[in-house]
């Protein structure tokens, strides 16, 4: 495929499908958007209404506008921040909520630091794409309730969870599908996200460390020696478990890349020897992320203490690999990798794609579509396969 073909493939699916969806199809004339569409394109309007969801939206959005200029998309962007700072953000504890009903008022008022992260990243892609001072005060102030409350002064990292009032929580799990352990991998790779974003519009000294150091606990604790991250961590970094999620892993292998390529603007010489440790990484996570691809998309998971496999093909899944491979072409120019992007976008295209808007949760391991699980909801948002087309667009316009 030519890859300015590629490009204009990406841009028509950014501008004329996801980002369509979620404007006429989720927007709350109460505020904010919606909390969910079900798989079979149904509107829940009663639905709880997630910090994850919502900040994503806004980060989504933000970026679509920092590169395309539509006033469409700013509005949509300010209406995701204006409900995360009206209805989210505690006012009086600090942080930020992980739900609240239909009608914005609190529900779940735990602090999970996963979904923390995320308002920092959305809150400091909105001030880098418009400058508003407010947007990047309350990424600030979020990053620093993650610093107070979350940070491992001793073992190092970041733990997954407190209550409203910063205790300890005896549930920290992102999710029921997830195991009960006081770190994870998914949460530090989402800080280390939102670190990056923030570093980006913020040049802080202590930020500037903490982001060094989260590079350097995925390169000491978490990357494991057969190039797959390990996912569970007890307060000791001791791992728990064997499971291979090889979407995490293709795209831990440019968020990684990218999280040292900023960091190094802070001019530091030791900051580039970090960027060229990390492209190693890189490489051998992509590497390891290859044993989930198959002839039909990259399956989930894979545990090989049991023989269990995840074969469902989940939509972020495909679109992290389309990126991640892309990354590893760019890097080292290896044609097998272009061969993976191409491969997975042709999957996308065939399978992901909902023919009445957005993309499908996924297909299952019989190939049948995944209707059960949303098309928009807590978990599903514009943000994987949104941030994908952004990426297509901005480093295939930068190709001789």
């Amino acid at each position: 495929m030519d890859l300015n073909v590629l490009r204009q493939e990406a841009a028509l699916e950014l501008t004329c499908n996801i980002l369509p969806f979620w404007i006429d199809r989720m927007t709350d004339p109460r505020g904010g958007y919606y909390g969910r569409i079900d798989g079979r394109g149904r509107l829940d309007a009663d639905a709880p209404k997630g910090l994850i969801l919502n900040a994503r939206i806004l980060w989504t959005f933000s970026q679509a506008y920092r590169l395309l200029k539509s006033a469409e998309y700013l509005e949509a962007a300010s209406r995701a921040k204006d409900y995360i700072l009206e209805h989210f953000i505690d006012r009086e504890l600090g942080g930020a909520y992980w739900s609240v009903d239909s009608e914005g008022r609190p529900l779940d008022t735990k602090k999970q630091f996963y979904a923390i992260a995320f308002a920092v990243y959305g809150l400091s892609e909105y001030h880098r794409a418009t400058g508003d001072p407010q947007a990047l005060d309350e990424a600030i102030a979020l990053y620093r309730s993650i610093e107070e409350h979350s940070l491992d002064t001793v073992k190092g990292g970041y733990i997954e969870a407190c209550t409203r009032e910063w205790g300890t929580i005896e549930d920290m799990r992102l999710s029921d599908k997830d195991e009960n352990y006081a770190k994870t991998m998914n949460t530090h790779l989402h800080i280390l996200e939102a670190y990056t974003g923030l570093y980006r519009v913020w040049k802080d000294a202590g930020l500037h460390d903490r982001l060094s150091d989260l590079i350097r606990i995925f390169l000491d604790r978490i990357i494991r020696q057969d190039g797959h991250l390990g996912l569970f961590f007890d307060v000791d970094w001791q791992l728990h478990g064997a499971m291979q999620s090889f979407g995490h892993d293709i795209e831990t292998s440019w968020l990684l890349v990218e999280a040292a390529d900023v960091l190094c603007e802070s001019g530091d010489p030791l900051d580039r020897l970090l960027y060229l440790e990390c492209l190693g990484a890189s490489r051998d996570l992509a590497h390891a992320a290859t044993e989930g691809l198959t002839l039909d998309g990259m399956i989930c998971e894979y545990d090989p203490s049991s023989g269990f496999r995840k074969e469902d093909r989940d939509w972020w899944v495909q679109a992290e690999s389309v990126v991640g491979y892309l990354n590893r072409w760019q890097l080292a120019g290896d044609q097998a990798d272009m061969d993976r992007c191409l491969a997975s976008w042709d999957y996308i295209k065939r399978a992901i794609i909902a023919p009445d808007g957005e993309w499908y949760w996924g297909r299952k391991a019989s190939g049948a579509v995944n209707l059960e699980d949303d098309r928009a909801g807590f978990w599903k948002c514009p943000y994987h396969n949104g941030r994908m087309c952004m990426e297509l667009i901005t480093r295939l316009q930068l190709l001789p």
